[in-house]
This record gives structure tokens, C-alpha cells and sequence, in this order.
């Protein structure tokens, strides 16, 4: 977080200021950025899908058309009211909540959008690849602390990219005063390089990469 924080001060704060008001102006959701890399990435089989921490529920639907059975899992009841809404109409989608852990398996993919930063990641991940069915997959969007160069090069490609990002994807300024995040938000204390390793241990063969808009995907396919 540190070329954040300098950024925070830099210019007597002028500088982080004009960006939050530009991306004010033009606001996207970087999590729901992400719905196509996952739809891209399903697997072959496509049985039942497991969402955990589905939020609203926009991954739940757009995930409906690809799979017999969509289950959705979040912790937060008022999360699940909108997900239980948005997903209405859709008779394959169920949203539960409790413990993520206790949906039963076998499940031929695993979704999470910034939420193994939340969890345990190891274990975490170890459950996860408990409960795939062969040939099942992991498709996870996270956040991870910067501290390596590559880290921070990625962090300010974001910063800088951030708003025109927004613009393409919301070119009319928005009206009224920004809104907090819907949901629980939690800083990232494992860097890319930490999670990677503990990632790498636990699903061998997992392609972990950073991307814009301070994210990074991880993808594993367990073995038949």
C-alpha cells in the first residue's frame, strides 16, 4: 500500500484528491469487471457451481445459462436479500448462508470475487479442492498487498488506468455523492507472492496473474 499512501500526500494531497473526485465521476465496479474472465474460464463440465461470498448475486445469474445448478453462499443476510432478489425467476439458483463449507460437494467450479483475502486462504483453498469433482475448477478474483516492485508497477498501472476505465465504462458523470461499498471491506494482508506460494502448494499447477484495477485472478483445474 505504500505507493497509495504516497500518493495520499503527494502534492499537499492534491493530486489523490482530483483522482477520487474523477473516479466519483465516473464509477465501475472492478469485482463485476471480472464476470467475463470467469465465464470465459468454466469448465467443460457444468453440473453444479458454487459461489461463496456472492454478494448481490449479478455472478449467480450471469452464471444461470452455463450450469444445471448455481449455489450461492454469503454470510451477510442483507447480501443475500439482494441476491435472493436479483436472482428471482432463476429456478436454478439457491442462495444459502452459514458456513461456506458445509455446501456439499461434489462441485464442478468454485467462484469467489474478493473474498479469500477474508478467508483462511489455505484453508480455504485446501476445501476448495476437497470439494471439486474431477476436472472441476477454481476461479477466483483477489487482492493482495502490494510489496514487491512488480506489485507496485501493477498498483500504479491501476491508479492511472482507473478512470479512464470508468469513463469507457460509464462515460455520463454520475449524479449525487459517492456510496460506500455494499459489502464488507477488508484490506489485504498477504502479498501476491505470499498467496501465490501458499496457492501453488495446495492446487499444484494453478496460473496465478495480476491484473488491472488492483486485482488478480487464480485458475485451477483439479486433475480427473
Amino acid at each position: 500500500m505504500a505507493l497509495r499512501r504516497w500518493a495520499q500526500t503527494f502534492a499537499g494531497g492534491q493530486f489523490a484528491s482530483g483522482m477520487a473526485r474523477l473516479n466519483a465521476r465516473h464509477p465501475w465496479s472492478h469485482n463485476d469487471h471480472f464476470h467475463a474472465w470467469i465465464l470465459a474460464n468454466i469448465p467443460a463440465r457444468r453440473g453444479v457451481a458454487l459461489d461463496v461470498g456472492c454478494g448481490r448475486g449479478e455472478l449467480l445469474a450471469a452464471l444461470s445459462p452455463y450450469f444445471v445448478t448455481v449455489q450461492g453462499n454469503d454470510i451477510d443476510a442483507g447480501m443475500r436479500e439482494k441476491a435472493t432478489a436479483r436472482c428471482t425467476g432463476l429456478s436454478n439458483v439457491t442462495v444459502r448462508g452459514g458456513d461456506w463449507t458445509d455446501a456439499p460437494g461434489p462441485v464442478d467450479a468454485v467462484t469467489m470475487i474478493a473474498v479469500l483475502h477474508h478467508l483462511d486462504a489455505a484453508a480455504a483453498l485446501q476445501h476448495v479442492r476437497r470439494i471439486l469433482a474431477p476436472g472441476g475448477r477454481f476461479l477466483a478474483v483477489g487482492l493482495a498487498r502490494p510489496v514487491s516492485a512488480v506489485d507496485h508497477l501493477w498498483d500504479l498501472a491501476s491508479t492511472v488506468t482507473n478512470p479512464m476505465i470508468g469513463y469507457v465504462k460509464h462515460p455520463w458523470p454520475a449524479a449525487g455523492k459517492p456510496q460506500p461499498a455494499p459489502f464488507p471491506v477488508r484490506d489485504p494482508t498477504m502479498s501476491f507472492d505470499e498467496l501465490k506460494k501458499t496457492v501453488v502448494e495446495v492446487m499444484p499447477g494453478a496460473v496465478m496473474r495480476h491484473h488491472l484495477a488492483f486485482r488478480h485472478t487464480i485458475l485451477w483445474t483439479k486433475p480427473a
